[in-house]
């Protein structure tokens, strides 16, 4: 079983200062977007071998409000994908549907297409080096909440499509929930058995939850 790890992925500008922080401590280093263009004249846009030369283990890609807000569609986060892996560094691949998609029976449509655009374009063996993260964005900041058994029924879902593939793989990808996890539901959501760990967002922001959450999911 993969031991549990910590990793923040703190905006670019903080990378720098928190790489010298996290040296000596059992903590990882990851950051929460990334260009898929490795050079050339794109101002204002970070590559990966910018966030390799910090230290950076992981990088988040198609985090659903990029994909909402900054309009990233399915083949460019595969782009982003095969990007962060061409510096052996670790992709966080978010999959998430929208409350229209979920309440017209979607879900499992939309997080299909998602995972199979990665999966065509780097081929299923590239996953032995990648995370998942489910993020139903419905529940994100809504106070709409998802059950653990909702959950988990995503996450085996993904399982079982990355085990059409390789079943050795899919029992081994980490699949991470990223659904407003907080520290009163975390161990709850820890439970569940294709769920293997969080993708915290405004609970990071207030230390005494986030440890609490790293502590549920060290039990």
């Amino acid at each position: 079983e993969t031991p549990s790890e910590v990793v923040i992925c703190p905006s670019f500008v903080y990378l720098g200062h928190l790489a010298e922080k996290l040296n000596t401590a059992d903590i990882k280093l990851g950051a929460q977007n990334v260009s898929h263009i490795e050079e050339g004249a794109y101002t204002g846009e970070v590559s990966v071998s910018m966030l390799s030369d910090y230290g950076c283990e992981y990088v988040i890609v198609g985090h659903s409000e990029r994909r909402m807000f900054y309009h990233e569609n399915d083949e460019l986060v595969a782009e982003k994908f095969s990007a962060v892996q061409s510096k052996d560094m670790l992709p966080i691949l978010c999959l998430g549907e929208l409350l229209e998609e979920r309440e017209s029976d979607k879900t499992e449509e939309v997080i299909a297409r998602q995972l199979d655009e990665v999966i065509n374009k780097v081929n299923i063996d590239a996953f032995e080096r990648a995370v998942i993260a489910y993020e139903p964005v419905w529940a994100i900041g809504t106070g709409k909440t998802a059950t653990p058994e909702q959950a988990q029924d995503v996450h085996r879902f993904i399982r079982q499509r990355l085990a059409g593939h390789n079943k050795d793989i899919a029992d081994r990808v980490r699949i991470l929930y990223g659904g407003s996890v907080k520290a009163d539901n975390a161990s709850q959501l820890f439970e569940m058995t294709d769920i293997d760990g969080g993708l915290i967002g405004g609970a990071s922001l207030v230390v005494d939850d986030f440890i609490r959450i790293c502590h549920a999911m060290r039990k």
